[in-house]
């Protein structure tokens, strides 16, 4: 009877990796990481402004949308000094409307909404309200309940990537326009129509 060996590995070869491809699986996951890394610390920045750019859009819509539908004004109070936003309503906090500022006191006050700041490195540049510029303090647009609105611009950077961006709201029409960069619409003059 003969027996018929099968073939076997070779004894000095291991069953695990060597060192040279260890190396290489080690260098390519690096590569892999410092990639993601790199693309990753580019789109957060963005995404800031971006994100910045949408809530603030969304509230001036918000603020307009709510001024026709209560048939009152409300405002958009944007703190320049702090880089945040809030909506003043036309409302008391203990119930009941604001008919004039004067009629306030200091324990019965405006109800306003929270403060929403900008994300972090975006900056509320300047707020141009009627042609006059605004860099600090607080500056206040007013919506009005038939729709239209203090026509106005904002001014967002992040100054540390050197980018800026304007929103444009335009108040006849409560429409939002973005512009990449400082933005200034040219009106026409009498001597455009003639």
């Amino acid at each position: 009877m003969t027996t018929t060996c099968s073939a076997t590995s070779d004894p000095a070869r291991g069953g695990g990796f060597t060192l040279v491809e260890l190396m290489v699986v080690v260098a390519i996951i690096g590569l892999m990481v410092t990639t993601v890394s790199v693309s990753f610390e580019t789109l957060v920045p963005r995404e800031r402004l971006n994100t910045s750019i949408r809530n603030l859009t969304a509230d001036l819509m918000k603020a307009r949308a709510s001024a026709i539908s209560r048939n009152l004004e409300f405002r958009l109070e944007y703190d320049l000094d702090r880089e945040r936003y809030r909506m003043a309503t036309p409302f008391r906090l203990g119930g009941g409307r604001v008919l004039h500022d004067a009629d306030l006191d200091e324990e019965e006050g405006r109800f306003y909404t929270s403060w929403t700041p900008m994300k972090t490195g975006v900056e509320i540049q300047s707020v141009f309200i009627g042609g006059e510029e605004f860099t600090e303090g607080m500056a206040v647009v007013r919506f009005d309940p038939l729709g239209s609105a203090s026509d106005h611009l904002i001014i967002l950077s992040q100054p540390r990537y050197k980018r800026t961006f304007t929103l444009e709201f335009l108040a006849l029409t409560g429409l939002v326009r973005m512009h990449e960069g400082v933005f200034f619409r040219q009106f026409p003059e009498d001597a455009d129509f003639r």
